[in-house]
């Protein structure tokens, strides 16, 4: 129970459905109510079915290419670190996806499906919480319906944003995405490490 836990942390961390709130309304802000809840579906479509790409494919893809997983686990840590400090001392999500929008790029595909919910650490994630060689068909079946459910509070998230972002905001939005970008650097300092241990016991047999 406590791994499901923090594993819908790590994926919640990561697609960040709160900061996505503001993103949203930027991008259907021109838009009726009923256009609103198609976008936000297509929006948690697109984005899962991206997600469960990486999922299934993702390591086998590596695999196909000659590079071990502890490898891409040391290299997504480090990518991980990069964009959760990115979240806790740059331009939090938000503010910086918001802009995309500004530039006319109002689609419910870029940027709100990509990258707002699949984001790069999202996609990371997927490959790396699903290892063939630690987790079972069963285990990773589990942990796609973990990912999918934390896609499914996105999208209700995205159903209910007015109401959310009248009560907390630019500066709400901001400082959750600057909390869950603290637990998401924790997080790749463990992948980093883990990963570190992998190749070089790898390394040693």
């Amino acid at each position: 129970m406590s791994d499901l836990i923090a594993t819908f942390v790590f994926f919640f961390a990561v697609i960040d459905p709160i900061g996505t709130v503001p993103v949203f309304i930027a991008v259907t802000s021109r838009f009726d109510k009923q256009t609103k809840q198609k976008i936000a579906l297509q929006a948690a479509l697109v984005s899962a079915a991206v997600l469960m790409f990486f999922l299934v494919a993702g390591e086998i893809i590596l695999t196909s290419i000659g590079i071990p997983l502890s490898a891409f686990q040391i290299a997504g840590g480090i990518v991980l670190f990069l964009f959760a400090l990115s979240m806790i001392f740059g331009e939090s999500k938000p503010e910086g996806e918001v802009k995309l929008v500004r530039r006319g790029m109002e689609t419910a595909i870029f940027p709100l499906a990509v990258p707002s919910i699949a984001s790069p650490g999202a996609m990371l994630a997927a490959v790396l919480l699903t290892e063939n060689s630690k987790h079972s068909i069963s285990e990773q079946a589990v942990i796609a319906l973990v990912m999918l459910s934390v896609l499914v509070v996105t999208w209700g998230l995205m159903n209910a944003s007015t109401f959310i972002y009248r009560f907390i905001g630019d500066s709400g939005a901001s400082i959750i995405s600057r909390v869950m970008g603290l637990i998401l650097s924790s997080v790749a300092v463990t992948s980093v490490l883990a990963g570190i241990r992998d190749y070089f016991g790898l390394a040693g047999a």
